[in-house]
């Protein structure tokens, strides 16, 4: 279980950066604006859709607007902040949920001695004499037993 973790946050280290950013985009963009357009639309007796929409548009055209005036619709915004950073934060654990190996061997190649682990591959190969299998891997010639070799590919004779 631990190798799917590791292998999603591995896989997605760029997508986090991405993720941040994006966030912190349409918080500023979008939260905002709503949370002040919620604030103002509320302000009289009952809430005013029309003063909301209007609002809302006005103020995602003047994101710097929201940032200078963001103390007079703290509470709305703050809020409203929980609410997407929590629906932010299950998109970005769905993505990663997809992006998790699926098995512990996920990208490696088959049939390399990367399958091994700690040296295993050396109890039938040799690290440094032999016939060359594959980069710090050989065949020994004086191994007992078959020494055949497969050769998988292509001969270019021309």
């Amino acid at each position: 279980m631990n190798y799917k973790i590791e292998g999603a946050f591995r896989k997605n280290k760029k997508t986090f950066i991405f993720a941040a950013i994006l966030w912190l985009f349409l918080a500023i963009v979008f939260v905002m604006p709503i949370a002040y357009g919620w604030e103002v639309a509320s302000a009289g007796e009952k809430f005013s859709m029309n003063t909301f929409t209007m609002t809302v548009g006005e103020r995602i055209a003047q994101p710097f607007a929201n940032i200078k005036e963001l103390g007079s619709y703290w509470s709305p915004f703050i809020s409203l902040l929980w609410k997407y950073t929590l629906g932010f934060l299950g998109v970005v654990i769905i993505g990663l949920v997809r992006t998790a190996p699926k098995t512990k061997y996920e990208n490696i190649e088959h049939g390399s001695s990367d399958w091994c682990e700690h040296g295993e591959q050396f109890k039938v190969l040799s690290p440094k004499n032999g016939l060359i299998l594959a980069e710090g891997n050989y065949l020994p010639v004086d191994k007992r037993g078959n020494v055949n070799i497969l050769v998988v590919g292509r001969i270019r004779c021309w």
